[in-house]
């Protein structure tokens, strides 16, 4: 007679009978291990080894071997390879520009604007003005911006770059150098402009060579717009919604003056008059987005390598490239970024696709306002090289000091392991949704069979039996209660921005609380709200891929109610409140 010598031989040649039974064993055991009742076991600790290597791979990237240093990847940008003119005589106009500002603190709005008209159309800059209204939060914002627009004598009018120098920087402080300094700069690119033109219309060919030869200044390619709103919110929003015919024509005016596409911004916020010893570049956008990477380390190259100047980011000022410091970093632009809250005038143009940033000097050093202008005028002049947008290096990355970053290939990998930990508990909760419990009372009266021994049960009791085969899955109800849990984050949404601003957070944990309690409160659970948190915990994941700083925000807090839950396995009603409280963060990140 033959036999099998193994499976393997059977894997080898399926189409003997040996073979045959063989493979049938093994689909026997594989359907057999799929019923059995310890596999259901799994998924706790599968979702915890997913929590627990991703936190891990999280905390690792700030170590040399997982982050690297940053570098300019848009060749044309050759940051820090001009010469800069700015200074000598230009401080003294400066000077003057800063007591003409004084004298305006307590004058209102329109008034500070017709002298700034005043200033800029004496140099000879196209001026326009816009009016604007906000409703929001209980409060009615209102303002007028100002803006003039240097056309480059050899472009044609379809690109710009914006110089930004709000009225109010974004803690409401008089921005008194930077509106200085932004007429400066105005008066000084204009001058550039007229030099230039002298150049051009000198015939003889030794006049050119002398007169290129005292300016030394390259051809601007794009135009200039020098924007000064009356605040570094509402007013920058209003402008570049109108620029971009995005706004609400009630409420916001026109723009009665336009350049052609906006390739980049500058912001200024320097109200203080004491002399710095870096600069503090702010780049967080709302909703999470970020500028092209090469922005920032163009700005780095040209304060740090041309003018001797530190540069911080996440307002780390001593920053000493230690694993503390860049562990903080890095977590500081998470939890900006998840918050989605705007951090200066830049925050503005981000969503149009327009990369900016905000410069903020600080610390007590030796640098003055003409190191700072300085520091503009040649990252205008890299921008000015530009032939289109920035696009060669990342718009998804986390920096961790201002030479060294991880790209979202680096990162993804820990939002992608703590999403699939949601996602291997939710089809968990929907495997035991269709396993539902049995009555013992068809059974022998106060006995079971089990494992060959019999065991009493009490009256009344419920026993799951392994071999069950799936009930009917009641899906409505659960689909009812996530879908109008989902719409009824439109709630908040509107208290949000409705409610006063100082009672903007007692609101916000009024909608947050209810969740906790709600798990705390309840003590059933049912096929049906297992179904109701298997839906749920794919929320999570997809929010993963939409904002991943969000979602590590959100995990926070989720993970006090999932506790709670694998505290009391038979509580699953609370997870509505879990519900709640990921729409009422959505609802805040919208505002």
């Amino acid at each position: 007679m033959y036999y099998c010598s193994s499976a393997t031989s059977a894997l080898r040649n399926p189409t003997s009978s040996c073979g045959t039974a063989d493979m049938s064993r093994l689909l026997s055991s594989a359907l057999s291990l799929r019923r059995d009742p310890r596999m259901l076991q799994l998924p706790p600790y599968l979702s915890l080894l997913c929590i627990l290597v991703g936190v891990i791979w999280l905390i690792l990237l700030p170590l040399d071997h997982y982050s690297r240093k940053t570098y300019i990847s848009e060749n044309a940008l050759l940051p820090g390879q001009v010469h800069t003119y700015f200074g000598g005589s230009e401080h003294n106009i400066l000077r003057a520009h800063r007591r003409e500002l004084d004298t305006l603190i307590d004058e209102s709005n329109h008034e500070i604007n017709n002298h700034l008209e005043s200033v800029l159309s004496a140099v000879g800059i196209k001026i326009g003005r816009q009016n604007y209204t906000y409703h929001s939060a209980g409060e009615t914002y209102k303002g007028e911006n100002l803006y003039g627009i240097l056309q480059a004598p050899r472009g044609d009018a379809t690109e710009a770059i914006v110089l930004v120098a709000a009225w109010k920087n974004i803690d409401g402080l008089f921005n008194r150098n930077g509106v200085s300094l932004a007429l400066t700069l105005a008066r000084y690119f204009k001058r550039m402009f007229w030099l230039l033109q002298l150049v051009q219309a000198c015939g003889d060919l030794s006049c050119r060579l002398l007169m290129m030869e005292f300016t030394g200044w390259s051809l601007w390619s794009k135009d200039i717009i020098i924007l000064v709103p009356p605040n570094s919110r509402t007013g920058t929003q209003a402008w570049v919604d109108a620029y971009h015919d995005a706004h609400d024509t009630h409420n916001v005016a026109s723009l009665p003056l336009k350049s052609g596409a906006l390739q980049a911004a500058i912001a200024i916020d320097y109200p203080s008059d004491q002399l710095f010893d870096g600069i503090h570049i702010v780049y967080d956008g709302t909703n999470g987005q970020l500028p092209n990477l090469d922005l920032i380390n163009s700005i780095v190259n040209v304060a740090g390598g041309q003018m001797g100047m530190r540069t911080a980011i996440q307002g780390m000022h001593n920053h000493d490239d230690s694993y503390h410091h860049r562990l903080t970093t890095m977590l500081r632009g998470m939890l900006k970024q998840g918050l989605g809250i705007g951090t200066g005038p830049h925050s503005s143009f981000i969503p149009y696709h327009i990369d900016a940033v905000t410069l903020q000097p600080y610390g007590n050093g030796w640098h003055d306002e003409m190191a700072m202008g300085r520091v503009i005028e040649g990252t205008f002049r890299s921008l000015n090289n530009l032939l289109e947008h920035l696009h060669q290096s990342f718009f998804f990355y986390l920096l961790m000091q201002r030479d060294r970053f991880v790209s979202i290939g680096t990162y993804l990998p820990s939002a992608m392991l703590l999403a699939a930990n949601f996602t291997i508990m939710a089809i968990s909760l929907w495997v035991k949704s269709g396993q539902p419990a049995l009555s013992a009372r068809g059974l022998k009266l106060g006995s079971t069979q089990q494992a060959g021994k019999e065991k009493a049960v009490p009256r009344g009791a419920v026993v799951r039996l392994p071999t069950a085969r799936p009930g009917e899955r009641n899906l409505f109800l659960p689909l009812g209660i996530v879908a109008g849990c989902h719409a009824a984050s439109i709630v908040p949404l509107c208290v949000f921005n409705s409610v006063d601003g100082s009672v903007s957070v007692p609101s916000f944990l009024g909608f947050v609380f209810p969740g906790p309690l709600l798990t705390l409160a309840s003590a059933a659970t049912s096929s049906r709200f297992r179904h109701l948190l298997s839906w749920l915990g794919n929320f999570p994941s997809h929010i993963s891929t939409v904002s991943f700083e969000l979602f590590y925000n959100e995990l926070t807090a989720f993970s006090v109610d999932e506790v709670v839950f694998l505290t009391c396995p038979r509580n699953g009603v609370g997870h509505l409140g879990n519900i709640e409280f990921l729409s009422c963060i959505s609802s805040w990140d919208t505002c």
